[in-house]
């Protein structure tokens, strides 16, 4: 059959990954020619056909069936014995990632840093931070990565910089210095800040700069000022870093609190929502200009490389995440939504030491399985270098329960259309660190918090310290816990922070020779979604959503379908098995050994289960 070369083009432009829609269009073209039309080049009909079949399928990318880890380098593995992780560490890791199955590697940040927010202070985007190595450490863990099937994500930080970047350094000189409007310089109001914003760490989002007698924005850290994204010059030097990483072969950007960048510029006083300061919120998230600055990034940069992207997007809805997301929208290829995490009901956001509301957390996560199906790619987390522990979190990290919930959880997350992220020791179980003393946090956010809470009366130290314990950041970046011996095998040094008391029982080593371990689960389910497309593809349907106790639902593609079934609580839960999935029906994975599938089955506490069928 010959096809007309015009044609050929558009089909293979519109999907590049689908060869059996390829044939499908192109029979579907020869067709429609032959009996409408002798004009080829007369494309409209055929391009509102293109554009209606393409919203109803979902076109195949190579990172669909992909299983991405995240690495928070600082604590992961230390070759030189000065406590902190290194680059030389993960390299020497590789064939233990490879062994788990997963496929893409997520690097916190690792450029050079003064470290006063963990790397995300940036003071060169184009030098490797001295203590985790060198560019040549760099482009070796990238090649042998590549060597292994592997590609990695570099963070990509730009909604600020470290006050020590040359360009931050220059800008606050004068306010005639060229760089001055690389960053967001105001005028004092009645002598004070600007407006009443306050920061994600704490205090007010503005800091005082005698040298010029003005202020500066900084979201975050005084030490982490903002940059002005209204100015072409800033976005020009970003594209350029952005290129520079790309044409050294990495595979993609997770990008760091990127819905930040364009800001109301009238800068208004925020809602005061019986905090101490003012919420920036409405005017700096997901802003006026945010969907033009991506799309000019993905036009000047990421259309050409083959490269993934997922950005990092807190209190983004449904409707945003398909601006952020979507086919056509030619921005990002997914992004992190941050619904399930944070804390609902709570009048000091994550400060507390309320339980999550499972019902809640089932409602979020059935919606953007449900809502976003065909229109955006899902990322699927339960923990990253910011939250606690999943499993001390959502599951139960008692010793009884905590294998068991670990496997639970990962099966609930690892069945869900999207591309899941493993968190370095998640595979593992590890959990929080509980540390009871402030001396042994690392994290700005929580020490600021507490002197800021416990000094202004909001909380008493004792109630402060329990709400650290419990949803410090620093319970994420305990060093990995790779052996039994003297600091977790971490180091032969002093770590940067206090390894968890629990690496005797908790640890790499110890898993990798039990057959049933949490890492043998995570193995085992990370081929699965390679073996079966179901997984990957299959439409999602929520069973027992009213359950306080049952997380459960059904992935369908073509002749195959999955039940997956969860007990999120530490009691028994009754349930019925779906007719369908009574009889001959293949286990595919269960955390408990269940071999009984009849109708009427009494969930043991935290087991979980997945029956696949073939219709």
């Amino acid at each position: 059959m010959l096809y007309n070369n015009t044609i050929l083009q558009d089909i293979r432009l519109f999907f590049p990954y689908n060869s059996s829609i390829i044939h499908f269009l192109l029979c579907l073209n020869v067709i429609l020619a032959k009996q409408h039309t002798k004009d080829y080049n007369n494309r409209k009909g055929f391009t509102k056909l293109i554009s209606y079949i393409k919203g109803k399928i979902m076109i195949k990318k190579w990172w669909h069936d992909k299983v991405a880890y995240q690495i928070y380098p600082k604590s992961f593995l230390d070759t030189n014995g000065d406590g902190i992780g290194d680059l030389r560490g993960i390299i020497s890791k590789l064939d233990y990632l490879k062994k788990l199955g997963i496929d893409i590697i997520w690097l916190s940040p690792i450029y050079k840093s003064p470290f006063v927010d963990q790397g995300y202070d940036i003071s060169d985007y184009r030098k490797i931070y001295k203590d985790y190595g060198t560019m040549e450490d760099y482009e070796t863990l990238l090649a042998e990565a590549h060597k292994r099937g592997i590609k990695i994500l570099m963070d990509l930080v730009v909604n600020h910089t470290s006050d020590e970047h040359s360009w931050f350094v220059e800008s606050r000189k004068s306010k005639d210095n060229p760089y001055r409007d690389y960053y967001i310089w105001r005028n004092p109001v009645n002598g004070k800040e600007p407006n009443n914003w306050g920061g994600v760490f704490g205090g007010s989002a503005w800091e005082y700069d005698a040298q010029t007698d003005m202020y500066y924005l900084h979201l975050f850290s005084k030490k982490q000022p903002d940059l002005n994204w209204e100015n072409d010059k800033v976005r020009r030097e970003v594209y350029d870093m952005m290129k520079f990483w790309c044409e050294k072969g990495i595979d993609g950007f997770r990008m760091d609190v990127i819905s930040m960048i364009s800001k109301d510029q009238s800068y208004p006083d925020g809602e005061m929502n019986g905090g101490l300061y003012g919420d920036f919120g409405p005017y700096c998230v997901h802003g006026p200009r945010i969907h033009e600055f991506l799309q000019e990034m993905n036009r000047e940069v990421l259309s050409r490389y083959d490269v993934m992207t997922v950005g990092e997007t807190s209190g983004v809805t449904i409707e945003e995440a398909q601006k952020y997301a979507g086919e056509d929208r030619n921005e990002l290829n997914m992004v992190f939504q941050f619904e399930h995490v944070e804390d609902q009901g709570s009048d000091h956001g994550k400060w507390t030491t309320e339980k999550y509301d499972f019902q809640e957390f089932k409602k979020v996560m059935i919606k953007w399985q449900e809502e976003l199906a065909g229109k955006a790619w899902n990322s699927l987390f339960l923990g990253n270098h910011d939250q606690p522990r999943s499993v001390s979190r959502f599951g139960n990290d008692n010793p009884a329960y905590r294998e068991t919930s670990a496997k639970m959880l990962a099966t609930c997350l690892h069945m869900m259309q999207g591309t899941p992220y493993v968190y370095q020791g998640e595979e593992l179980g590890m959990t929080n660190a509980y540390f009871t003393e402030l001396k042994d946090y690392r994290d700005i956010e929580s020490i600021q918090y507490f002197h800021e809470y416990t000094e202004a009366g909001i909380y008493t130290p004792e109630y402060m310290m329990k709400c650290l314990m419990l949803r410090g950041r620093d319970n994420a970046r305990t060093p990995m816990q790779w052996e039994d011996s003297h600091q977790a095998g971490f180091t032969e040094g002093t770590p940067w922070i206090r390894v968890n008391s629990n690496y005797k029982e908790i640890n790499a080593k110890q898993q990798l020779s039990d057959p049933n371990s949490i890492f043998r689960y995570y193995q085992k389910l990370i081929r699965l979604r390679k073996e079966k497309p179901v997984i990957v593809y299959g439409v999602f349907e929520a069973l027992y959503r009213d359950h306080d106790q049952i997380f459960a639902y059904t992935r369908t593609l073509e002749g195959e379908k999955l039940l997956t079934v969860c007990n999120f609580s530490e009691h028994v839960a009754k349930m019925e098995i779906p007719e369908e999935f009574q009889k001959n029906a293949e286990c595919l994975i269960t955390n408990l050994g269940r071999k009984d599938f009849g109708k009427k089955v009494v969930l043991k506490p935290y087991e979980a289960f997945v029956l696949y069928k073939n219709l």
